[in-house]
């Protein structure tokens, strides 16, 4: 739900007519991903806002039912459907001649696997991959499709920033979009025998998520020194109102505004550094 706040980010490139021919989302962000390339300035900020007023969407109440704190199948595989409280327009997302990329964790291999439109031929098809990509552990139910179980591009190899993939697939400036402020470096778990208790036998999840906090801060790292030489143009929050698991829309919705004034406020550097 931090991404509640940078969906202002969407926003406004939606707003200024910014595109990008390739464009990478992962976790959260493979949703933001999928409504900047279908042009849907509404659904961006409704998705981590307006729509979590929806009954049944999220809640303890559907955790404790067996559906997940996040309801991933209603957000994911109905809430998209014309007429529902999230309609996706996959046509404007077909036509639109800009790449997508999605990553998620394949929970029983431990591959990480890289999707993009050509994997999306339905709408469903993109949907089930933005959920597996989104599939926070312990939070939503994992999802399974074409034989595999999907996790969270963030235990993934791109460990929730995709510009791995970027830079192979021949890219050297990058614009990213983070969800934590400057400065910000993950910490290690203060309860490993906890997490390994709740992956059970899936031994290489449990390592993946003890593990995560150095290879993510790694990639921090380089985006830092990216931005120093000029081939990055990032975007942190000056403020983070929101946890992951945030539902209150009083926060929700400031939280948003807050992300739209700061994207605002930064859209003359994006110009500066998208001419270069």
């Amino acid at each position: 739900m931090r991404a509640s706040y940078t969906a202002g980010v969407v926003v406004t490139l939606l707003e200024e007519g910014i595109e990008f021919a390739d464009v990478y989302g992962i976790s959260a962000g493979s949703s933001h991903a999928g409504n900047f390339v279908s042009r849907d300035k509404w659904r961006a900020r409704a998705s981590f806002v307006e729509f979590f007023e929806t009954p049944g969407a999220a809640g303890w109440g559907g955790f404790l039912l067996g559906r997940g704190y996040f309801n991933a199948e209603y957000i994911y595989n109905k809430a998209c459907l014309p007429g529902e409280a999230l309609p996706f327009d996959f046509g404007t997302f077909t036509e639109n001649p800009a790449r997508i990329h999605i990553e998620a964790y394949e929970r029983d291999t431990g591959r990480s696997v890289c999707w993009g439109k050509d994997d999306m031929k339905t709408m469903q098809d993109l949907m089930n991959r933005a959920r597996a990509s989104s599939t926070m552990p312990v939070f939503m139910r994992p999802i399974e499709f074409d034989g595999h179980v999907y996790l969270d591009g963030g235990i993934s190899d791109s460990r929730g920033i995709l510009l791995e993939r970027a830079k192979k697939d021949g890219y050297k400036k990058f614009f990213i979009v983070l969800t934590q402020p400057a400065g910000y470096r993950k910490t290690s778990s203060k309860h490993p025998a906890f997490i390994k208790a709740l992956c059970g036998r899936h031994k290489n999840v449990a390592e993946r998520m003890l593990e995560r906090h150095g290879y993510y801060n790694a990639i921090l790292d380089e985006i830092d020194a990216l931005e120093k030489d000029g081939n990055a143009c990032v975007f942190r929050p000056r403020v983070m109102l929101a946890k992951n698991t945030t539902l209150d829309m009083g926060i929700l919705k400031e939280n948003y505004a807050l992300g739209y004034a700061q994207a605002r406020e930064e859209l003359s550097a994006w110009r500066d550094f998208l001419r270069t």
